[in-house]
């Protein structure tokens, strides 16, 4: 049985990382380079850093702030937001990232998910599903699309997904607990790692999605206080649930 993940996420718009509440309401929290140092030392298995602005006038940002986290990180590095192509994908795993994040492009355009594993792999791949009233979102969560949740997390994993990041819309920022039904559904119906998002406010709230779920990703409940997120952790595992091991660091 694979060790469960604990994901720190970093929503950044315009080279800050910001948080908000259902996607709305959006707050500075800090530094991205800063937080991603504290995470990787602190015992994070992995980074999620999901470029919410995704404007095109933001493209060379990213990528130099993408380059600055990665040159911090001793672990695993996902980056979304404004992933629209290929050349998109290459940018950002040239600069640093291990993994692209797939939303509103994907949905749009199927095929790019398989251009995009053939040519860097499926593990190389995670398509984020932003999910509200049983229908996927596109546009950071705010259009409501018809496309039912399930099936599309099916579509993707067929077209060459590694990884679907699956975020409830109405538990986003609310800190009273992940989708677990939701979670388990898309989870139950495919073969590659679901990673919960969206509600963690306690240690367990994130050990019930990790029983339900291959990894969970957490925002507000570790940027209020990096440095925690070694505690959280320790109460994660004294609630049964079985972690990675801390890697070692290096430098």
């Amino acid at each position: 049985m694979p060790f469960a993940r604990l994901i720190p996420c970093l929503d950044v718009a315009h080279g800050r990382v910001v948080k908000g509440v259902s996607f709305v309401g959006l707050r500075d929290v800090g530094d991205p380079v800063e937080l991603a140092q504290f995470y990787s030392d602190g015992g994070a298995d992995e980074l999620v850093f999901l470029d919410i602005a995704a404007t095109p006038e933001d493209a060379v940002t990213l990528t130099t702030v993408v380059a600055q986290v990665a040159e911090v990180l001793a672990i695993p590095f996902t980056v979304g937001g404004g992933v629209r192509s290929v050349d998109d994908a290459s940018r950002l795993i040239e600069a640093g990232a291990d993994r692209v994040s797939l939303n509103s492009a994907a949905l749009a355009n199927p095929s790019l998910i398989t251009a995009i594993a053939h040519r860097y792999g499926s593990q190389a791949v995670v398509v984020a599903i932003d999910a509200g009233e049983g229908v996927v979102h596109t546009n950071g969560g705010r259009v409501a699309t018809s496309t039912p949740i399930v099936p599309w997390a099916v579509e993707a994993s067929e077209r060459g997904a590694g990884e679907i990041l699956l975020t409830s819309i109405r538990q986003d920022g609310q800190r009273s607990g992940y989708d677990l039904e939701l979670t388990a559904l898309v989870r139950d119906a495919l073969s590659i790692p679901v990673i919960a998002s969206g509600g963690a406010g306690s240690a367990r709230h994130v050990a019930e999605a990790l029983r339900v779920a291959d990894a969970a990703l957490v925002a507000s409940i570790v940027h209020e206080n990096p440095a925690g997120l070694s505690a959280l952790r320790q109460e994660i595992q004294a609630l049964g649930i079985e972690l990675r091991p801390v890697r070692e660091r290096h430098g």
